[in-house]
């Protein structure tokens, strides 16, 4: 809120004196990005943590300050917001001073008081820039190369300026139909891979932001572009349709550099019929297929202000691809590990084989040496044939290829003779652990001439997990890895076959996500994709971005309810109720079009419980449990966002879904659902539409089911979601914990005993169909080893983990589980130890928190918290701080 002017300035003088030490402010945000450049926010979001070890320690209100100048922010002069002092706890609040400007830079400061009134040192100073903010301030034509789809070898484009003045401060904003690399006097800008991200091209593009003040040359300078086709030309044929997508063309940009001078005038280079193209030595790039890459065709220096575009062509100028193109505000996809292969092995001269020990997604870095014209591939895999080739067999299944071009997977590189040369592919991404390395004349390889890149999109770690078993901790860190495999501006299901972002495998596996990662900015970039593909009555594709498949098959309430469960998802972990904002209309548009088809209460719209062990559910059964579950989140949704009508409404909707669900499936008398399989027990305890009366011997139904099972799994992917969880918060989570951990098959276990570094498609692990092997769609597990075993879960009363759950399970077979997530307000810990006949628990509650701790099955007089004996432990309170919880066994 704003103040009157007197009361500002003495809070501005207040604000640069020394006050006791204490609370501190820290980890600024702006927008979940660390000064971020090119946003289009107009009202952004200003986050930030408190450092304060104090035990209760809390924030009782905050001042938060914009202004143009950092100096002048500091002195406390012309703020374009001075918030006043607000008495809140809140830590997140959204700017609401002066309408900010497109093209400037902001700088920002927070203090905060604690409970006693007491404030604190002044936080670091952050800033953030704005960007076009509005399609209007695009000065660039969109530009291309005037050739048509099928034309193979990738363009370049260049132009050339020159500056007289002495240059302040640049910024290249990039739009692309395509991908795109950047270059400015011959030094590609920025690390990022595989820009801009992945959109409904003929509804939404995305530009980047570049800082390229010391790139520029106060003189002669050029400007290059190399496009490539991305998901916007697709080459090989798929069954997704990609190649008959309305969008389809060859890749165009738009560009523009604004230059500011020491003098303040302000100059702007932007794409236009001044620009030069030619093709480049790309001879062909596919999202799919890979790359081939002629060193032969190499222009020297094309991307120098020397170099001589006088053969060049002019480019065509394009419309814009959308009427809507907006800043690309999320982690971009970057190379965060290379990798030395673990072995390479010489079949003949022209033929090598490397293993790189683990199945990333990505790309290889190869040095090469060899006489001109001399043609190598790299053909990448997931596993090798009994006779030590490469096997692309449970993974081809999907590619079609025209028989003039490259196979699946693949890159080739010709050389040009002149020495060692180092290639990595620019436009394409693979999903491998194995790498056949042929050529058409003899090369000498090394194991050292080979990298393996895992690149992917760059989210924050946000959490942390490690037991005493580690075939636990291996299947933790596996359950990551195919999550950051599957990572590219959307999430995806695997990373060779398909690259599609399927919704079902991506809302399973969401929690595991916001457990292990800070990775807001990709669901919100992800769910506008939603609003993009969502037809007028509410239908969506099971695959999102789409090319136009995906409305009739595989999209039923089981797997597009992404657009109502990752924004409640994305509010309990963060408790931000922005995205549900923008959402709504949305989710309530889907659930309305359910009910308006399913008028009795149940549905069979849906694809069911996929990749099942061996029995499927009930396909009405499992679909019903999503449609309750999407009707109680509208509910809880409306009510949050202050539509009491519609909550009113949902809420009597969920209640007739329920009363028709257990009408139709639950014999009271047995306890039993349906034919009483695994997933048809699971999945209604999960999502809570077991009467009371009768959740108990549902609950044991299950667990003998599981007996009478083997002990192992015999679910799909839904079950799986439900599986564990229902088990654990159910009296039996050492139960749980044998299903998770089996070295037999089925269980995830069964994986990580025969090598998985990623979670596999399929239970078996030699399955003939079904088996790609890093998929995410079971990856529920990584969200349950914090949810069960650490015992780490957000209160949805006062979400963002401002109120923590701590209920963890102490199973046999364990002795030491140690976890921590980092919520908005701080690091949650929780960590537990067998310890002579005792349970040590430690926690750490971050400051502006509480926590409830639950200790199921445990009484009183077992347990002291702080050295205190406690009257109950149904419900024990713990302020911020680090606590010890002493429980006898």
């Amino acid at each position: 809120m704003n103040r009157p002017f007197r009361f500002c300035t003495l809070l501005l003088f207040a604000l640069v004196t020394d006050p006791v030490l204490g609370q501190q402010p820290v980890a600024l945000q702006c927008e979940y990005l660390n000064n971020p450049l090119g946003i289009d926010a107009s009202k952004p979001r200003l986050a930030w943590k408190l450092s304060d070890d104090r035990a209760g320690a809390v924030q009782a209100a905050y001042q938060i300050m914009v202004a143009r100048d950092s100096l002048e922010l500091v002195k406390g002069k012309s703020p374009l917001w001075n918030s006043g002092k607000v008495v809140s706890s809140s830590q997140l609040v959204s700017y609401a001073g002066q309408p900010l400007e497109p093209f400037s830079k902001y700088y920002w400061l927070v203090r905060t008081w604690d409970e006693k009134g007491t404030p604190s040192k002044n936080s670091g100073i952050a800033s953030f820039e704005t960007g076009m903010m509005d399609m209007a301030n695009w000065s660039g034509a969109w530009i291309s190369d005037g050739q048509s789809i099928d034309v193979r070898p990738a363009p370049w484009f260049r132009k050339a300026f020159k500056t007289t003045k002495t240059i302040l401060s640049a910024r290249a904003y990039i739009a692309a139909a395509g991908l795109y690399e950047f270059y400015l006097n011959g030094v590609k800008q920025g690390d990022h891979m595989l820009d801009p991200m992945y959109t409904r091209f003929d509804r939404r593009n995305l530009y980047v932001t570049y800082d390229v003040t010391n790139a520029m040359s106060q003189g002669n300078n050029v400007v290059g572009i190399w496009l490539g086709n991305g998901w916007y030309n697709h080459q090989p044929i798929g069954v997704w349709d990609f190649h008959k997508a309305p969008w389809r063309n060859r890749p165009a940009f738009c560009m523009d550099l604004r230059i500011t001078y020491t003098d303040g005038s302000v100059e702007t280079i932007s794409s236009g019929k001044d620009w030069k193209t030619a093709l480049s030595s790309l001879s062909f790039n596919a999202i799919y297929a890979g790359e081939v890459y002629d060193a032969n065709r190499h222009q020297s220096d094309w991307n120098l202000a020397t170099f001589n575009d006088s053969s060049w062509t002019n480019v065509s100028l394009r419309a814009a691809p959308s009427t809507n193109i907006v800043a690309q505000a999320l982690p971009p996809i970057r190379i965060k590990e290379r990798i030395p292969f673990r072995s390479i092995r010489k079949l003949a001269d022209t033929l090598y084989i490397a293993d790189l020990g683990r199945n990333i997604a990505g790309v290889c870095e190869i040095r090469l040496n060899g006489r001109k014209g001399t043609k190598v591939t790299l053909k990448h895999g997931e596993k090798l044939s009994p006779g030590g080739r490469l096997d692309q067999s449970n993974i081809d299944i999907f590619y079609r290829s025209a028989a003039d071009m490259i196979p699946f997977q693949s890159d080739t590189y010709i050389l040009d003779g002149q020495g060692p040369a180092v290639f990595l592919p620019k436009f394409s991404y693979k999903g491998f652990q194995y790498v056949e390395i042929s050529s058409d004349q003899p090369i000498d390889l090394r194991k050292e001439d080979l990298v393996g890149c895992f690149m992917h999109s760059d989210v924050p770690s946000a959490g942390g997990f490690n037991t005493d078993n580690p075939l636990v901790n291996q299947l933790w860190k596996a359950t990551n890895n195919s999550y950051l495999s599957n990572l590219y501006g959307y999430p995806t299901d695997c990373p060779q076959r398909e690259k599609n972002g399927w919704t079902g495998d991506a809302h399973i596996a969401s929690e595991t996500g916001l457990y292990n990662f800070d990775g807001i900015k990709v669901y919100e970039k992800w769910l506008a994709d939603h609003f993009d593909e969502q037809q007028p009555n509410g239908v969506l594709p099971a695959i999102i971005p789409t090319g136009g498949w995906g409305y009739e098959w595989a999209n039923g309430v089981d797997w597009t309810s992404t657009i109502v469960i990752i924004p409640w998802n994305t509010y309990l972990f963060y408790g931000d109720k922005q995205l549900l904002e923008k959402s709504y209309d949305h989710m309530k548009r889907y659930v309305d079009y359910i009910t308006r088809q399913n008028p009795g209460g149940t549905t069979s719209w849906g694809l069911g419980d996929w990749v099942p062990v061996k029995s499927k559910a009930s396909l009405e059964l499992t679909s019903t449990c999503y449609y309750y579950a999407d009707a109680v989140i509208m509910a809880k949704a409306a009510k949050l966002l202050g539509k009491n009508v519609d909550a009113l409404h949902y809420q009597k909707l969920a209640e007739k879904i329920k009363a028709a669900f257990n009408q139709k499936f639950l014999d009271q008398r047995s306890g039993i659902y349906a034919s009483g399989l695994q997933t048809e027990l699971a999945m209604p305890l999960f999502w809570s539409l077991v009467p009371a009366e009768s959740r108990q011997k549902v609950a044991d139904n299950l667990a003998a089911r599981v007996h009478a099972d083997g002990d192992h799994i015999d679910v799909g992917l839904l079950g799986t979601k439900a599986i564990l969880n229902a088990l654990s918060e159910n009296g039996c989570a050492e139960l749980a914990y044998q299903l998770a951990s089996n070295e037999t098959y089925p269980s995830w276990g069964w994986w990580i005993k025969n090598g998985a570094t990623t979670l596999f498609e399929n239970w078996p692990v030699d399955a003939k169909n079904d088996i790609s092997m890093n998929h995410i769609m079971f990856g529920e597990i990584g969200a349950w080893f914090y949810k069960a075993l650490a015992g780490i879960k957000p209160d949805e009363k006062l979400a963002g983990f401002r109120k923590v759950i701590i209920e963890p399970h102490f199973v046999k077979g364990l002795n030491k589980v140690e976890a921590w997530h980092d919520s908005p307000f701080g690091r949650i810990g929780s960590s537990w130890e067998r310890v002579k006949g005792n349970i040590q628990l430690s926690l750490i509650i971050p400051a502006g928190t509480s926590a409830e701790l639950r200790l199921p099955g445990i009484t009183a007089n077992q347990v002291l918290v702080n050295g205190k004996q406690v009257k109950t432990v149904n419900s024990i309170t713990l302020q911020s701080g680090k606590h010890q919880i002493q429980i006898k066994e």
